[in-house]
């Protein structure tokens, strides 16, 4: 009787033992890599989450477009991802922008924006200006100004900074001459002295190429000469000097022109590789101004 009741209370202790030593090996685990999951959820709290890119959305013409497309890998390794929306005409890119269809838009130059902001009640911004696009003369028939006869039609933007443009280059080859106080919105009103007695057309600033086959000369952007195939600096009869005041800007609302995402754009357009870029593909045709 005793030794069946000295086996029991030995066995007992072994099983205490037992159970013992599989609650320290737990423990164990638990402390160490051991695959425990309230472990392995402590490890994963720790771990920051990848941040996710931020989204602009740039309108933009030809070639502007070209140069934000060239950016946009860049940009991308920058944690911003740049969708390129692309127009023909000179309107929507600043109506999308207010509206906040779009984040920012390139396209234009500093005197066309303040027109447009006056007209529209926008109250757009400039970013950064990046380049130049001298603005010329183009002909079908005509070789060189002193080609033009006396009569010839001249079709030139309907816009007010534009139209005023064109005035003041036909001015600086001795076409015309306009009042003394008639700047870049100039208007044929403000003529008043016309030699040759041009006859002026205007029209649509994206239309006039396909003008060129019913007038003598048109004075066109360069955007939209480079969509029409013509080269400004090889096709042009006459065209601005390099020193244009009409720089070519990165536009956006003062809500963010000071985000980082605009300024990693802002600083991406004024890149050196973008420079040579410009100058490499557009030879002449579109100059840095940074």
């Amino acid at each position: 009787m005793k030794k069946w009741t000295f086996s029991l209370l030995t066995l007992a202790l072994v099983l205490v033992l037992a159970a013992c030593g599989n609650n320290a090996a737990k423990n164990d685990a638990a402390a160490g890599n051991g695959g425990n999951a309230p472990a392995a959820d402590k490890g994963a709290e720790n771990t920051p989450a990848a941040s996710e890119p931020v989204k602009l959305v740039v309108g933009a013409t030809v070639p502007h477009a070209d140069i934000l497309k060239f950016v946009a890998p860049k940009l991308k390794e920058e944690g911003v991802e740049l969708e390129v929306r692309e127009f023909t005409d000179y309107v929507q890119p600043n109506v999308q922008v207010f509206e906040k269809q779009l984040d920012a838009n390139y396209f234009q130059h500093q005197p066309y924006l303040d027109e447009q902001n006056k007209q529209n009640n926008f109250n757009l911004v400039p970013v950064v200006g990046v380049h130049v696009e001298p603005f010329g003369a183009y002909s079908k028939t005509l070789k060189s100004a002193e080609e033009i006869k006396d009569g010839a039609k001249v079709a030139i933007p309907n816009d007010p900074t534009n139209g005023g443009r064109a005035l003041l280059l036909l001015q600086k080859q001795g076409l015309i001459k306009l009042k003394e106080e008639a700047g870049i919105t100039a208007t044929k009103a403000d003529i008043v002295e016309n030699p040759k007695n041009l006859k002026f057309q205007e029209a649509d600033a994206a239309m006039l190429p396909r003008q060129l086959e019913e007038v003598d000369l048109a004075l066109i952007n360069t955007n939209y000469a480079l969509e029409a195939g013509l080269n400004p600096m090889t096709d042009a009869l006459f065209i601005e000097d390099k020193d244009s005041p009409y720089t070519n800007i990165l536009v956006s609302r003062p809500d963010n022109k000071d985000s980082e995402a605009i300024q990693k754009l802002a600083k991406a357009l004024t890149s050196p590789d973008v420079k040579k870029f410009i100058e490499d593909t557009y030879k002449g045709a579109l100059v840095p101004v940074f």
